[in-house]
């Protein structure tokens, strides 16, 4: 079978270059009848309509409005790494290259590829991936936002939450993620289809009913988006418990329900007010393709899809496909979860010599570095930094390079004892003293946990590990490299963004795009509406923290929404590309620190409006692009999230309510029922760490750490060289610096396990199977994915309940051999020295 470019290539005649309709209206009706038999026999998601409509539009063509066509795809998808490449060098070619008039013949067929191509983008998305799962029609009649999907998505939302907030301190915990709620959607809502009576009603003068008809495929997604916004705590919840646990700060007033709902609600509806004054940058433009979603819609197409085609000789449905690999990893998932552990951490090498400090720190897969050819067999372990079906190749090849790149600088660290590292386990994310040991925050404050000068020189310094170290460095780098990025590459579709908010024209003006084309006949969201949900939402946050005693500035709440408005766009450009997130955490806790020195609570507010604003204004975004691709309504979004966001606060709060007063001891290490938690003892320790010593005390000029404030310098110049390299050199065109960053984070506590075991995936699915069995990839490749995904959380589940919460223990050498030795425990290269501690001793720093 010719391949797709060879088919445009012979169906062609010249003619058709000189836009002479009539003399090529028979080599066009060839072409059509040829290429539609080629297009559904290979099902690459274009239907014969629509392919006929795309060769149509591109008889019509004029020679200008092709050059025009050909220079707005290279003006729009240059610099667009999932835009296919072949085609941006062909039409390079076309425009810049003289040499190919010379050849008629050549220059012919080159322009009526690229036509046809131009048509395409206009008929169907410009994204095979896109494409694959995407419909590019649209019902809209067909109802989104009925009685069942309300009923069953408030459901799964309340359900969804009360799972995730009670069981999120325990060791160890549960959490059930929505496309577990996506997948039991599905037969519920067929059983609301079979029992509900067809009853009407006229509610305002809206008439419903009970039953609409078949459960279908919008209804399902809205179940979905609930589930994606309420199955979240709010991260205030962190910040309540080490407030009022007396193990903590011991501030008995911040049980007030009042003060915990204000702040709750704030941090969450300040995203939905950035997500939606962002729409023009991160959810209407074709490029953001945002490709966690795709897996998502995958799953709903496999419930809903009537068709049932035959690609590359495979005729199994999308549903069974999706049963086969589901049941597949439910089963295998207890293998290496529970049965035989040494699956998930295979670290083979380290068996050789369990005690050899070097061995273990160099290709240990628990707290070494992971250098192993066969580190996991584990999927869940696999897809720690990203899932290799969903991820574009590009993506998971730039992470890749980041984490071999820092694998040495790593190493350096550690057997140079720079900074004291030698002391310390090479890749661990705690903060030790001067002995070695995990640094007790209690003795360097006073009995209200205020920083105490005196006791904390009479203390140690704080010291990281070499890993935690590059973290840091690269953390720096990373944010400058964004800003850096996003000017150089995304400038034009920032400004143009700009420029139609200033000029207030259309949200979706972009008639190109065939989605934006489609949901133009829905009734548009105000951004009046979203801004005023920022701006309430801005005044109930600033009222939590000011009308209590929280000894914090209201404006913490306006500094941290400025540093979200900062980064949102260039970090939320990125994601929607990359599909990975330059997350803001370590930059909030340094700013914080810096801000409110000596004010635990205050650089945990700014934590919260900072660092965690961005990452839901990015979460509610990417979902109001999930609904645009299934065509809803925007305003039936908007008030699902903002309602199911609001079940899901209340729910979490009661819960946290019913955790800090009625689970006997909770928090403490001895707690009966395990009820210990890890998670808010990990906040508390952060907490004082970056807001009562501050982060002066380890990045302030003279301390330990000081020369690693270069790093943001570092990352703000990076990006240009490479900018102008990847002009001049095709090598560096899909290197992606933000992205080769991230994959410098992969360290402490993961390491290359988690990386390196992905790559032959994601070459194997995206790249072998991708181009040459694209049918195939088409139509299962989501749908894998997913199903593992579903496997992992319903058998997690499963287990956690059925074996772990009774306290039955498997132990065999195939469970307790991974974490013996010198990999389980994290040895340091060298002992601490005879006077029983490193570095300068107290009172000389």
């Amino acid at each position: 079978m010719a391949s797709y470019d060879e088919k445009i290539s012979d169906g062609i005649q010249p003619a058709i270059s000189r836009g002479d309709s009539n003399g090529s209206s028979d080599a066009f009706e060839k072409y059509v009848t040829e290429e539609k038999a080629y297009v559904l026999e290979n099902d690459l998601q274009m239907r014969g309509s629509d392919l006929e409509e795309a060769m149509e539009s591109a008889a019509r063509m004029t020679p200008e409005e092709v050059q025009s066509a050909i220079e707005m795809m290279v003006e729009e998808h240059s610099n667009d790494p999932n835009f296919p490449s072949g085609i941006i060098e062909k039409a390079r070619r076309y425009l810049f290259d003289p040499t190919l008039k010379e050849d008629p013949l050549e220059y012919t067929k080159v322009q009526e590829e690229l036509k046809v191509e131009a048509a395409m983008i206009t008929v169907n998305s410009a994204y095979p991936e896109v494409r694959a799962v995407v419909d590019n029609h649209d019902d809209p009649s067909m109802p989104a936002s009925t009685f069942r999907s309300w009923v069953i998505g408030l459901a799964y939302v309340a359900a969804g939450a009360f799972i995730n907030q009670f069981f999120s301190i325990r060791q160890p915990g549960i959490s059930v993620s929505s496309n577990v709620a996506q997948l039991l959607a599905f037969p519920a809502g067929k059983l609301f289809e079979a029992v509900l009576p067809a009853w009407q009603f006229t509610t305002f003068g809206y008439t419903w009913s009970l039953n609409p008809g078949p459960f279908n495929l919008k209804e399902h997604m809205v179940i979905t988006i609930m589930a994606n916004v309420g199955f979240s705590a709010p991260y205030t919840n962190y910040v309540i418990f080490v407030q009022y646990v007396d193990l903590f700060f011991n501030q008995p007033w911040a049980a007030n329900f009042g003060y915990q709902i204000l702040v709750g609600l704030s941090t969450n509806f300040i995203g939905y007010g950035l997500a939606g004054l962002t729409r023009r940058f991160l959810v209407y433009p074709s490029q953001a393709i945002w490709p966690q979603n795709l897996a998502t819609i995958a799953l709903n197409r496999a419930f809903h899809s009537g068709r049932n085609e035959t690609v590359n000789g495979w005729r199994v449905s999308r549903m069974r496909w999706f049963m086969y690999c589901f049941t597949a990893m439910f089963v295998y998932f207890w293998f290496p979860n529970y049965i035989f552990q040494a699956l998930s951490y295979f670290n083979w090498i380290t068996w050789i010599s369990p005690n050899n400090v070097t061995l273990a720190a160099v290709t240990g897969g628990v707290t070494g570095l992971g250098l192993n050819p066969i580190p996991t067999f584990d999927w869940n372990i696999l897809t720690v930094v990203g899932d290799p079906l969903i991820n574009p190749f590009f993506t998971m090849f730039n992470l890749f390079l980041g984490a071999l790149a820092t694998f040495p600088i790593i190493i350096g660290l550690w057997y140079g004892n720079v900074w004291n590292t030698a002391y310390l386990p090479i890749n661990s994310n705690g903060v030790f003293d001067n002995t070695g040991s995990r640094y007790n925050v209690s003795r360097a404050v006073n009995a209200d946990t205020l920083f105490d000068e005196a006791s904390y020189k009479a203390y140690s310094p704080a010291y990281l590990a070499a890993g935690n170290i590059l973290l840091y460095g690269i953390f720096f780098a990373a944010y400058t490299a964004t800003l850096s990025h996003a000017i150089l590459y995304h400038r034009h579709e920032i400004a143009h963004g700009f420029r139609n908010l200033l000029g207030r024209r259309s949200l979706r003006h972009d008639n190109k795009d065939v989605h934006n084309r489609l949901m133009s006949v829905y009734k548009e969201v105000p951004e009046w509406w979203y801004f005023a949900t920022l701006c309430i939402a801005v005044g109930i946050g600033a009222a939590g923290i000011g009308a209590f005693p929280t000894h914090t500035t209201p404006v913490v709440v306006l500094y941290g929404v400025f540093l979200a408005a900062i980064f949102c766009v260039p970090v939320g450009i990125i994601q929607s590309v990359t599909n990975v997130q330059v997350t803001l955490n370590v930059l909030a806790e340094f700013l914080g620190g810096l801000w409110f020195p000596g004010n635990a609570t205050a650089m945990n507010y700014f934590k919260s409006y900072g660092y965690v604003t961005t990452a839901h204004t990015l979460a509610f975004a990417q979902d109001l692009k999930l609904s645009h691709y299934m065509h809803i309504a925007p305003r039936t979004t908007f008030v699902i999230q903002m309602v199911a966001t609001v079940v899901s606060t209340f729910v979490c709060v009661a819960i946290l309510n019913f955790q800090m007063n009625q689970i006997p001891d909770v928090c403490s290490p001895t707690q009966p029922d395990h009820f210990t938690c890890p998670g808010i003892n990990t906040f508390f320790t952060a907490s004082v760490l970056w807001g009562t010593l501050g982060p002066k005390r380890m990045f302030g000029s003279g301390q330990i750490y000081n020369g690693l404030l270069w790093c943001f310098l570092i990352g703000a110049v990076l990006p240009f060289p490479f900018y102008f390299l990847g002009k001049r050199y095709k090598i560096f065109q899909h290197f992606h610096l933000p992205v080769f960053f991230v994959g410098g984070l992969v360290w402490a506590p993961y390491n290359l396990t988690n990386i390196w075991s992905a790559m032959p995936v994601a070459f194997l699915f995206n790249v072998i199977i991708k181009r040459r069995y694209l049918a195939w990839w088409s139509k299962y490749n989501y749908i894998t994915t997913t199903a593992f995904s579903c496997a992992i959380a319903l058998s997690a589940i499963v287990m956690f309940f059925a074996l772990q919460w009774p306290g039955v223990v498997i132990s065999w050498s195939g469970n307790n051999r991974p974490f013996a030795g010198c990999d389980g425990l994290g040895c340091p290269l060298l002992e601490v020295p005879e006077q029983g501690y490193f570095g300068p001793g107290p009172g000389e720093f």
